[in-house]
């Protein structure tokens, strides 16, 4: 697939002669642009958290060879080390800030592995209705599988992504509504001075 036909798939499709106007093959696609979508999502926020991680773990390894080469300094008989132990602390309050950040990030693998499960799922079930002859063209068998899958997000982001999804926007302009949304969400979150647990 070309660069420039990544992202086009939406979720409508024309009728072709001899078939109604709903399909199982718009149904289709809109599943597939979904599930692309969520795919997208989750690798591109597992990246920006890694390179959160190299950076905030970095930092640490930089702070406590500070703290290392302080606390190996003899102390003099006439001139009293205050100053190290100031030092000290403020790299301490550093590391601590540093290792708040990084478990931050840490917590995009839970959020990966569960939107990556989903996704199976619902390639799953698809292929199960679609293979079911009785089942597959059935309007209702489609919207149930819909509101299945809609009801596992657990992200506002993630539920306007599915409605635009299933209203027949293509993956980039849902991708664009997701990111404008999440982004949203992230800047109130860390707005807060909520404390960080660490497991």
């Amino acid at each position: 697939m070309s660069s420039e036909q990544r992202h086009t798939l939406g979720g409508t499709s024309g009728a072709a002669q001899g078939e109604p106007d709903w399909s199982q093959i718009g149904e289709t696609l809109a599943m597939l642009a979904l599930a692309i979508a969520q795919i997208d999502t989750s690798l591109q926020e597992g990246t920006q958290s890694v390179e959160q991680l190299t950076t905030n773990f970095t930092a640490m390894a930089n702070n406590t060879q500070k703290i290392l080469q302080l606390s190996e300094q003899q102390p003099s008989n006439d001139k009293p080390h205050v100053n190290n132990h100031q030092q000290i602390t403020h790299i301490a309050h550093e590391v601590n800030s540093e290792i708040q950040q990084a478990v931050i990030a840490f917590q995009f693998y839970d959020r990966l592995t569960q939107r990556l499960e989903h996704v199976g799922d619902s390639l799953e079930r698809m292929g199960h209705l679609i293979g079911n002859a009785s089942e597959r063209y059935q309007p209702a068998s489609w919207r149930a599988l819909q509101e299945h899958i809609k009801g596992n997000y657990t992200m506002e982001a993630e539920r306007i992504m599915f409605e635009h999804i299933m209203a027949g926007n293509s993956v980039a302009e849902a991708l664009e509504i997701y990111h404008h949304h999440f982004d949203q969400s992230q800047n109130e979150a860390f707005g807060t001075d909520d404390e960080i647990e660490l497991f």
